[in-house]
């Protein structure tokens, strides 16, 4: 899994989870690939992730060597912060470990490198206009 799914993921269809982000992040085992950088999609990717857990993601893994803690002002035009943060999201991959919901402490497996996020039918909330669920 890589830390670029890990910024979307969430598990407020839980009950009794109203927010359910940013899930923690437990790796047992991390491989690093190599992958073609493209400077365009990283700086297409910034504005749309949470970068504040991109990095607390990473940092919680031991990954976040040369990626700073905020996002740079000129982040367009400065390569460092481009390939580094293109490193983080695309070349970090989470081989197994699980995710933890931050509110319940559901636990999610990640299993060669494929997040589980099926719950049960008792654990959903239920379907209403106000959360969309």
């Amino acid at each position: 899994m890589k830390l670029l799914t890990h910024n979307v993921l969430s598990s407020k269809c839980l009950k009794g989870v109203s927010v359910g982000y940013p899930l923690r992040l437990n790796a047992t085992d991390i491989k690093v690939v190599d992958v073609d950088y493209n400077s365009e999609f990283v700086q297409r990717m910034i504005p749309k992730i949470n970068y504040s857990a991109l990095y607390d993601a990473a940092q919680s893994i031991g990954h976040h060597n040369g990626l700073p803690d905020t996002v740079a002002e000129d982040y367009e035009h400065n390569e460092e912060f481009l390939k580094a943060v293109h490193h983080v999201l695309l070349e970090v991959d989470i081989v197994s470990g699980d995710l933890e919901c931050p509110e319940s402490g559901r636990k999610f497996p990640i299993t060669r490198g494929i997040p589980n996020m099926l719950v049960n039918e008792n654990e959903v909330n239920e379907i209403n206009d106000s959360n969309g669920y």
